[in-house]
């Protein structure tokens, strides 16, 4: 059974393994076909794999239960990466990580699951990773002040539209409950009036999901927390799929890099190769940068 196709796999052992006895936290396990590869093609490193999702961590429990003690999985939020516990302790502790890996944005998993409500043929409108959080897409659509949700989309998924399509949400609502991911994409399609390749809800969408699970604040307040954690020669790899994240990893790299904390090994953004592209589309708007954590003095 298959969970989620990990994208460029093997650059990502180039860039991140920097020692082959090292513990590595994969910060957005997923299915875990990341910490899988790794695991296999080098013996001697160990897994501390988080993920909010239960339904991924069960999938990566038995996916990597033939490494036994190499791997240990955590329910969490990685941007409390400083404070998260294994097996009763915090286990990463200042100069303890060998690297960190960030694989941002959803799986394909949970765009098939049409219950998740993040695919627009989705029967439900939830777009929650963790299920146990209070606030889903449907509540923030059929709530939200119309202000409210054209400053969402406008910032969260860059659309140009937003003031339209909030306006014209908040009529729709007031006729009934907004309730799936289906009904969602038809009015934004109604409020946008084009059409094209890329469906017409494709920036509301990703910015309802990046605000309901806080993905930009997690991970602008996750990378500051990483250079303390890592050992020297410890590095950060992190791999993002729309400008807004691969602009803030950059922007957090470079101040970490003039405070003295990091040092950028990826100048310019690593890209799949064509072959790659070809075959796992996810992988054509992957971003790969890299940083590793400078000596301490």
């Amino acid at each position: 059974m298959a969970y989620h196709l990990p994208v460029m796999t093997r650059e990502v052992g180039e860039y991140l393994i920097n020692d082959e006895n090292g513990v590595y936290v994969d910060c957005t396990l997923g299915g875990g076909g990341h910490s899988e590869y790794l695991l296999e093609n080098f013996a001697g490193i160990s897994i501390v794999g988080i993920d909010r999702d239960d339904e991924a961590l069960q999938f990566a429990a038995d996916r990597l239960s033939r490494f036994g003690g190499r791997v240990k999985l955590v329910k969490s939020n990685f941007r409390d990466i400083d404070g998260i516990p294994v097996d009763g302790k915090n286990s990463i502790t200042e100069g303890g990580a060998a690297g960190f890996l960030m694989d941002l944005g959803i799986s394909s998993h949970q765009v098939d699951e049409l219950s998740r409500g993040f695919s627009f043929r989705s029967p439900t409108l939830d777009m929650r990773m963790d299920q146990s959080e209070e606030v889903s897409a449907q509540d923030i659509v059929n709530t939200y002040p119309e202000e409210e949700l054209s400053r969402i989309f406008f910032e969260y998924g860059e659309e140009r539209r937003s003031r339209q399509i909030a306006k014209t949400i908040v009529e729709e609502r007031r006729k009934a409950r907004i309730t799936t991911a289906a009904r969602l994409a038809a009015i934004v399609g109604k409020a946008k009036r084009t059409g094209g390749r890329i469906d017409p809800a494709t920036l509301v969408f990703q910015a309802l999901r990046i605000k309901v699970n806080d993905e930009l604040e997690s991970l602008a307040g996750a990378l500051p927390k990483m250079p303390s954690l890592l050992a020297d020669g410890g590095r950060i790899v992190v791999l993002s799929y729309h400008s807004l994240e691969d602009r803030l990893v950059k922007r957090s790299f470079r101040e970490m890099e003039q405070a003295g904390f990091l040092k950028v090994v990826t100048r310019k953004v690593v890209c799949a190769t064509e072959e790659e592209q070809k075959s796992n589309p996810r992988s054509r708007s992957a971003k790969l940068r890299c940083a590793q954590r400078a000596e301490r003095i």
